[in-house]
C-alpha cells in the first residue's frame, strides 16, 4: 500500500486518482501507524512552508516523516514534498525538516525588454536531467512538466541533483538521494511523462 501523507492540504486526491490509474493500492492518511507500514510514502501537495511544517509539527507528522525516511523505504516528495526535505526556506524563515542540507529561495522578479519573470512561474516548463537515474527510466531528456511555484531548492550539495529546470535562473527541479526523490513539478498532473516518472518511483 502507498501512504499518501494526509497534512490538510490540496491536491492529495489528484495524486490519489493517479495512483489508482496506475493500478497501485492508497490511502490518504495521517495515521502514524498507517504509514509506518507502508511500502512507499508520497508527501504532495501545495502550500506555504511555514504553514506546512505548522501542520505537520501539530499532527506529529514531521517525526513520521523522519521516521519513515530512515527505514530506508521509496519515499516521494512533490512541490512543498521538495521544499520542506531541506534545512530552512526564506518562505517566512520556516525551519523544514532537514533530510537534506540546503536551503530554499525565492525567484527574484525581474524584467527585460522582452519579457518579465512572474512570480509564482504557473505552466509547463522543460527538465533537463542531470545524471541518469531509474526514476528517468524511459522519459525524454528533456521532457516538459508542470510547475507551480514561487520557491526553488537549494542543495548544499550538487550530488543529490539528478534534474534541472531554467526560470530566470537555472535550479534544481529533482533530487535523489538514498531511498527519497522528490520533485517541485506536479507528476500527476503533467500528463504521459509525469505518469510514467510515478510509475517509476512505485518500481523502484
Amino acid at each position: 500500500m502507498i501512504a499518501i501523507i494526509d497534512y490538510e492540504a490540496g491536491n492529495l486526491t489528484s495524486v490519489a486518482r493517479a495512483l489508482t490509474h496506475l493500478g497501485y493500492e492508497n490511502e490518504i492518511t495521517a495515521d502514524a501507524k498507517t504509514i509506518a507500514a507502508a511500502e512507499r510514502v508520497i508527501f504532495p501537495g501545495v502550500g506555504a512552508a511555514k504553514a506546512t511544517m505548522e501542520t505537520l509539527q501539530k499532527r506529529g507528522l514531521d517525526q513520521v516523516l523522519i521516521d519513515f525516511y530512515r527505514t530506508g523505504k521509496p519515499m516521494l516528495g512533490i512541490c512543498i514534498g521538495i521544499q520542506i526535505l531541506f534545512t530552512h526556506s526564506e518562505e517566512e524563515d520556516a525551519e523544514c525538516l532537514g533530510l537534506l542540507p540546503g536551503y530554499v529561495r525565492k525567484f527574484p522578479t525581474t524584467e527585460t525588454k522582452t519579457e518579465t519573470l512572474k512570480v509564482p512561474q504557473i505552466g509547463w516548463n522543460e527538465v533537463y536531467q542531470t545524471r541518469s537515474h531509474p526514476i528517468f527510466k524511459d522519459v525524454p531528456n528533456p521532457a516538459h512538466f508542470y510547475f507551480v511555484n514561487s520557491y526553488y531548492p537549494v542543495p548544499e550539495t550538487q550530488d543529490v541533483v539528478v534534474g534541472e529546470t531554467v526560470y530566470g535562473l537555472e535550479f534544481c527541479s529533482v533530487i535523489a538521494h538514498d531511498n527519497l526523490i522528490a520533485t517541485q513539478f506536479h507528476l500527476e498532473k503533467s500528463g504521459r511523462v509525469g505518469l510514467k516518472m510515478l510509475n517509476n518511483f512505485l518500481t523502484l
